[in-house]
């Protein structure tokens, strides 16, 4: 069954938190909401907090970790995410080589902490894969007592990335199976780079959804949508649906450019669902996209449908 929400009375001060990209909200069982996104300089890992969604873009800015000076983990420290797993802190990010900054790959720290910006962050190393690819944007979700994790990887010839799901024997190390659950197939996600990535999981109404991003990070920006019925096996291909259109994409009279890489909290209220996501406000780039720092993040509401399907009110602004 699907839940209506009536979201009438929340609004926010968008964008949240200007030139973040790659935004992540924790939502604690206190209220307290975490914030951790890739800074424009790629350079390092920062953390703030605050009690309301609002609050988190005057929050004071910790910097809990930063680049190696040599070899790994030294350049393009992109995309970390916060998770709380069995009372203990973790962060994901992708990071590159002094030496090589395209050698991208998945590391983790940890923090035994209450409080994720107190005490010491622990460097847990790289979650090894069975393809030693270009790996990055990892998030976890726990279901039926099982913990998986969901990571964008280059794993096909003439492609850039993937969406690979594994489950995981710690929250550090994978087990089993790597299982391929899409691939940039549609012309939309194959616009400058044929790309899928920034995976992030929400379930309600009986499914388990992962939003996306695909293509270039310029206006051709969006977000798609895979689903499977959280009785199935998460691990059979056959299982696992997808659109074959955006859910949430580039809307001119908006104002709104290139919406991607999403996480999923909830508001002030303990019930509504909010897209916590990055966006630009204009559509023309001046050189690499990359090097265009104006990717500011936002948060809107997610309303679901009839059918019990998130939607994103592309044809509306925040």
């Amino acid at each position: 069954m699907a839940k209506l929400r009536d979201s009438s009375k929340i609004t926010y001060n968008n964008p949240i938190v200007p030139q973040r990209a790659d935004p992540w909200v924790y939502k604690d069982t206190d209220g307290t909401y975490y914030f951790i996104a890739t800074v424009p300089e790629y350079d390092r890992i920062e953390l703030r907090q605050s009690k309301s969604l609002n609050g988190l873009g005057t929050a004071e800015t910790k910097v809990i970790w930063t680049k190696h000076n040599t070899g790994i983990m030294g350049a393009h420290i992109w995309a970390p995410e916060l998770h709380k797993i069995d009372g203990k802190w973790i962060i994901y990010f992708a990071a590159g080589d002094v030496e090589d900054v395209w050698h991208i790959r998945m590391y983790a720290l940890s923090n035994s902490s209450e409080n994720p910006l107190e005490g010491e962050w622990v460097e847990e190393g790289q979650i090894k894969t069975e393809r030693d690819s270009f790996s990055l944007d990892a998030t976890t979700f726990e279901h039926n007592g099982e913990r998986y994790l969901i990571w964008a990887q280059s794993v096909r010839e003439g492609e850039n990335t993937s969406l690979v799901l594994s489950k995981m024997e710690t929250p550090t190390q994978l087990k089993g199976e790597e299982l391929i659950i899409s691939d940039p197939e549609f012309e939309w996600e194959r616009v400058g780079y044929k790309v899928n990535e920034g995976p992030a999981v929400i379930k309600r109404n009986g499914k388990i959804f992962v939003t996306y991003s695909a293509s270039a990070t310029d206006s051709n920006y969006a977000i798609g949508l895979l689903w499977v019925d959280e009785q199935a096996d998460l691990m059979n291909l056959a299982n696992w649906h997808k659109s074959e259109t955006p859910v949430f994409s580039t809307n001119e009279e908006v104002r709104r450019y290139g919406p991607g890489h999403n996480s999923f909290t909830v508001a002030e209220d303990g019930n509504t669902d909010v897209l916590i996501y990055h966006a630009r406000v204009y559509k023309q780039i001046r050189g690499n996209s990359l090097q265009d720092f104006n990717r500011h993040t936002r948060a809107r509401i997610v309303n679901w449908d009839e059918k019990g399907f998130p939607d994103f009110r592309q044809s509306e602004t925040d």
